[in-house]
This record gives C-alpha cells, sequence and structure tokens, in this order.
C-alpha cells in the first residue's frame, strides 16, 4: 500500500471487519482477506460498505470457481456460463459439472459459479448481466457497480477482474476459456434490450445475433497480429523470480512470476516458469492453468519445443492423478509439437493403463 505499514484485522462473529475509511477509500490500498482452508482474496479498494467472500480450497485440477462482488446498486446482476448444451444462471442453476450457488437480488452478492471439472475441448464463456436494467442497453449503472470477479484455481487466486468504468451497457463479458484450457480475457461492455438470459450467453457463445438487438461476439477472440516487446520491469522481475527458484525460494518466485505478469499479460516467460514453481510447489491445478497459457504464447524459432515440453508436462500431472485419458490427451499433442521417444513412450504408457 504504497510502503505504509499494512493494518491487521480479525472479523467478528458475523465476518465483518472495521476499516479505517481513509484506507478502504485509498485507490491505491489492497485489501487481503486469509482464512485456514480458504485462498487467500486480494482486491483493489475502494471497499468501503463492501461484502467480499472467500473461496474454499478445490481439489480438482481442471475445476475452476468464479465469484462476482458488487456494491449496492444496481440490486440485481447476474453471472452467466455459457458451454455446449449449457448456461448456467439463475434460471438454471445446475450444468453438466457446473453450477451456480445462490441468486442474489438486493445488491452486493457473493453469486458463484463453480466448475467441478472442465470439459476438453469445449468453449467456455461467463459475462455478466444487469438484470436490473435488463432494458436499458445504455446504462451507465453496471459500469458504476464495483463488479469484481474472482477466479480461483486449486488454492490460488489466479485473476482478478474489475467492471470497466465509464462505459455504457448492461453487458459485461468477462472472459473466455478456450477449447484448449487457456483463459482469455474479453472485459468488455456491450448492451441489450429485453433479452432473455439464455440469449444473451448464447450469443456470447456462439458468436450469433439474438432476437431484438444487433448483438455479435466473435466464437474466439482473434490473435495478436504484432507481439509489442515485453517491457523491462517485467523481465527483470522475471530473471529475479529465476533466481528465487533456484535458490529453493518457491514462495518468493511465484511473487515475483505473478507480478511479471501482472505489467505484462502475454509474458509466455514467466506463465512457463510460473507453471514450473507451482507444480514444484505441489499446486499442479495452477501449474496446469499456467503451462497453457504458456502454451498459447509461445513465439519464436524455439515455440515448437516450449509447447512440447509444457504439454508432456501436463500430461505428468495427469498420469500422477491417474487421469490417464487426459494425460494421454497431453502426451500426443506433444508428440504433435516435436517428435521425441519420452513422448511416444508415455503415449503407449498412457494407452495401456486408460483401456484397463
Amino acid at each position: 500500500m504504497n510502503g505504509e505499514q499494512s493494518v491487521a484485522i480479525m472479523t467478528d462473529s458475523q465476518g465483518r471487519a472495521p476499516v479505517r475509511e481513509s484506507l478502504a477509500k485509498d485507490p491505491a490500498a489492497l485489501i487481503i482477506v486469509r482464512k485456514a482452508g480458504y485462498s487467500d482474496l486480494v482486491a483493489k479498494c475502494p471497499c468501503v460498505g463492501m461484502t467480499y467472500a472467500v473461496s474454499p480450497v478445490m481439489n480438482t485440477l481442471d475445476g475452476m470457481r468464479i465469484v462476482l462482488n458488487w456494491g449496492a446498486h444496481p440490486a440485481d446482476l447476474d453471472g452467466h456460463l455459457a458451454f455446449a448444451g449449457n448456461h448456467v444462471s439463475f434460471s438454471s442453476k445446475q450444468g453438466d459439472d457446473a453450477q451456480l450457488d445462490v441468486d442474489h437480488l438486493d445488491g452486493y452478492g457473493p453469486e458463484t459459479i463453480t466448475i467441478g471439472r472442465r470439459h476438453a475441448g469445449e468453449r467456455y464463456v461467463y459475462a455478466v448481466h444487469d438484470f436490473w436494467d435488463r432494458r436499458k442497453p445504455d446504462t451507465p449503472d453496471l459500469s458504476a457497480s464495483d463488479a469484481k470477479i474472482f477466479v480461483y484455481i486449486g488454492q490460488t487466486l489466479i485473476r482478478t477482474y474489475y467492471v470497466p468504468k465509464d462505459r455504457k451497457g448492461n453487458i459485461w463479458t468477462v472472459f473466455a476459456i478456450s477449447k484448449d484450457g487457456e483463459l482469455q480475457d474479453i472485459n468488455t461492455m456491450s448492451g441489450a434490450f429485453a433479452l432473455s438470459s439464455i440469449d444473451v450467453t448464447t450469443a456470447l457463445l456462439f458468436g450469433e445475433s439474438p432476437r431484438d438487438h444487433d448483438f455479435h461476439v466473435n466464437a474466439e477472440p482473434a490473435p495478436a497480429a504484432v507481439t509489442s516487446p515485453v517491457p523491462e520491469e517485467a523481465r527483470k522481475l522475471n530473471t529475479q523470480g529465476e533466481s528465487a527458484y533456484r535458490s529453493n525460494d518457491y514462495p518468493r518466485a511465484l511473487q515475483l512470476f505473478q507480478a511479471a505478469i501482472a505489467i505484462d499479460d502475454s509474458y509466455g516467460q514467466a506463465y512457463s516458469n510460473l507453471g514450473l514453481v507451482f507444480q514444484k510447489s505441489g499446486r499442479v491445478a495452477e501449474a496446469l492453468w499456467a503451462n497453457r497459457k504458456a502454451i498459447a504464447l509461445a513465439n519464436g524459432p524455439n515455440a515448437a519445443t516450449t509447447r512440447a515440453g509444457t504439454h508432456f508436462n501436463n500430461g505428468r500431472i495427469y498420469e500422477e492423478k491417474g487421469q490417464w485419458d487426459d494425460a494421454l490427451r497431453e502426451y500426443q499433442a506433444a508428440l504433435v509439437e516435436k517428435s521425441n521417444s519420452v513422448y511416444a513412450t508415455a503415449i503407449a504408457r498412457a494407452q495401456q493403463h486408460g483401456a484397463r
């Protein structure tokens, strides 16, 4: 918090914590919530009057928890998760290996959607709809709602999204999960009039223009045409993280690689390093997530080698958990990228165990 000494506060039995107002309104301050058995929550202030939810540690490799919080107004924001044959929201809380916990109608939230197991080869889209202003496509209220999205994998808060400020629209399309499992930022605002929730998420997922409004989202975000140079500060943090890793200081290495990514979210080497440290730390669900970003961002003359090795590492994670079909898929992807007898042997091993 800009060098100021941190303030530690214990909540009461109702989960309430008094925070000095000047600190809670400081946009340079962070609030960190910790509880044993739960992932740490980190959010930017202002945080006056806000309600937050901490997420229990998830034990599945391909699980994800998405938590929506917002302010007092609008009273009714809804989280929507769309994927093949499924639309999880207030109108259909249970989907295939995914569910919404509760529909809040009076502000703040939280509303949580949990993916128990991501389906390989399927694309997911998560969006927030301002149901309160569903007939006001040009409303500024969603943008002013202080809405925040916390994305958890394993025991880690891996991504936080803040609603874009000073924008109009009643639909906030937050992120997608690609068919290969890569988390892809979208973070755009759009407006729609009198659409059903199914219309909204169908448009988001399949790129169709629903009735009543000309609304279109591409099925997959287009890759960037030009790769920007990595900022020097991000390179410096990544180098420091590599030094911490070689010293077996994994917590420090994690902090440094995450800081590098916070500066440049397209920094593939930092994601690759992050995945390695997560794996060494036993946080294998998080390692899979970081590795998938590293695969998607790999470029240059060694890109195929990077992708192959990372797919192989993912296969080892699945193999150690006895998920042979998933391991086989990753080993086969590694061999497609680069011929290697180690990959071929791993494929044969996965096929043998998977057939049992």
